[in-house]
């Protein structure tokens, strides 16, 4: 598995489509992945420290991970089926490792809220890593 940061969030308000990018710690490699509107802004609220006045979904979720004694270990971005990505949240819960299915945009919204790492596998980073194009600044993580 490949240690990945989030590297950029667009947020286009004319679109139900946006757009993060996954960037390679030790290398130049990034690839896009594109999520809903919701998710995004939850992702950039979060990492720009924006009060929230309710608990979002992904915070109801850290909760409810904590108070069942466990912790997030890792996100993991596992695979590409078609144009869909897929994601792993990795839990450990007194020793023992449980694996939730889940999407790559909820799986990183959370990962930002109890600052989780995020991993991909390798082969899909050997599939869909470019090197990082460098972007004009609008929304960097």
């Amino acid at each position: 598995m490949i240690p990945v940061d989030l590297s950029r969030i667009l947020i286009t308000e004319t679109s139900d489509q946006q757009v993060i990018w996954l960037k390679e710690r030790q290398g130049e490699r990034s690839f896009p992945i594109v999520i809903g509107i919701f998710e995004a802004v939850a992702i950039r609220r979060k990492l720009s420290e924006e009060p929230f006045e309710r608990p979002m979904t992904h915070d109801l979720l850290a909760s409810v991970i904590a108070q069942l004694d466990a912790r997030v270990e890792k996100i993991v971005v596992t695979a590409l089926k078609q144009t869909t990505f897929f994601a792993k949240i990795v839990l450990n819960r007194n020793g023992d490792t449980v694996e939730v299915d889940s999407r790559p945009s909820d799986a990183i919204a959370l990962a930002v809220r109890v600052q989780a790492p995020i991993f991909v596998e390798e082969d899909l980073f050997d599939l869909v890593g470019k090197p990082e194009v460098k972007h004009e600044p609008d929304e960097e993580a």
